[in-house]
């Protein structure tokens, strides 16, 4: 290509004379020009970056999503650990009230308890999936102790659901109505026999009653025994209540179970008699704990004052002749 010449007109001399431009000023050129080019590439390097990401840009961004996916995952985990957390905490409140009766834990130290925080700086340089696997070993052993505390308490709702059937079989009132505790005639221990005339053991309680006067059972259980006894008992029904313990209640005028009846505490099973070794109309009661008969006394806690129980346990110890 051929060069093209540049003239000027010079007014001194009145010629068109060459133009020589110096090197500095071309040098001056060129990097005015240099410097425009690069600040243009630039501008358009920023903006394809801007509207056009890079291939690891993509990478990154396919990352991401990725780990918000899992995220939400983990989230919805963590959510489903919360229900189950909030009822164990009901549970737990309800057995505290209900049962123990202690005072539950407020929600106040529930929700408000401070953990220590976390230090971001820790995860700062740590790969994307080895944060996730971190995480997910924490929500792990978060599930795994969220299922032990769990068995932990079906476990102590059974041992509650027992101690209730226990406490609802346990003898604990008195076979006849004695509101007025005027019928306790004999108590526990060595009295005079009346028949023999001689000191003897007296297993139970004798309760004096009108003939035909209703008697309960005084705790829940199995019917044993219900049968006639000529010459000990009379009429007479045993009462299985499990966890070791029986009653026995003879003379009776007439048995309304059978063996093998299911009753409740406050059941009438009876009425008073003098059947078998009497001389009149009563009840006798006795409690057997591992087949050793033991004091009823101790057994009148449901339908008893402590006054009254006081009272009752004085009239039981005073010595005098049995009915049986």
């Amino acid at each position: 290509m051929k060069r093209i010449r540049k003239y000027y007109y010079n007014t001194d001399t009145h010629r068109f004379e060459k133009l020589e431009v110096a090197w500095h000023v071309r040098l001056f050129r060129i990097i005015g020009f240099l410097s425009a080019s690069i600040v243009s590439a630039l501008i358009i390097v920023s903006i394809a970056y801007k509207f056009f990401p890079s291939p690891n840009e993509k990478e990154l961004i396919t990352e991401i999503e990725q780990l918000k996916e899992e995220y939400i995952g983990l989230q919805n985990q963590l959510n489903d650990m919360d229900k189950e957390l909030h009822d164990l905490e009901y549970r737990d409140n309800d057995i505290y009230r209900t049962v123990f009766e202690s005072e539950p834990i407020p929600d106040s130290i529930r929700i408000g308890k401070q953990y220590s925080a976390i230090d971001p700086s820790q995860y700062a340089y740590i790969n994307s999936d080895k944060l996730i696997e971190t995480i997910q070993h924490g929500v792990d052993a978060l599930r795994n102790r969220v299922k032990i505390q769990k068995s932990s308490y079906d476990t102590l709702e059974k041992m509650v659901q027992a101690k209730e059937n226990m406490l609802k079989s346990i003898p604990a009132i008195q076979p006849v109505s004695n509101r007025n505790l005027k019928r306790v005639a004999s108590g526990f221990g060595y009295r005079i026999d009346p028949i023999y005339k001689t000191p003897k053991l007296h297993t139970g309680l004798d309760f004096t009653a009108a003939s035909g006067t209703p008697i309960y059972a005084t705790g829940n259980g199995l019917v044993e025994e219900a049968v006639y006894d000529h010459s000990g008992y009379g009429r007479h029904v045993i009462i299985n209540h499990g966890y070791g313990y029986k009653t026995l209640y003879a003379h009776m005028v007439k048995i309304k179970v059978r063996d093998g009846t299911r009753v409740r505490r406050g059941q009438i099973i009876g009425w008073v008699g003098s059947s078998g070794k009497s001389t009149g109309p009563h009840l006798h009661y006795e409690v057997i704990k591992n087949g050793k008969k033991i004091n009823p006394i101790n057994f009148f806690f449901n339908d008893l004052t402590s006054v009254e129980y006081e009272r009752l346990v004085k009239i039981s110890a005073s010595s005098n002749q049995s009915f049986d």
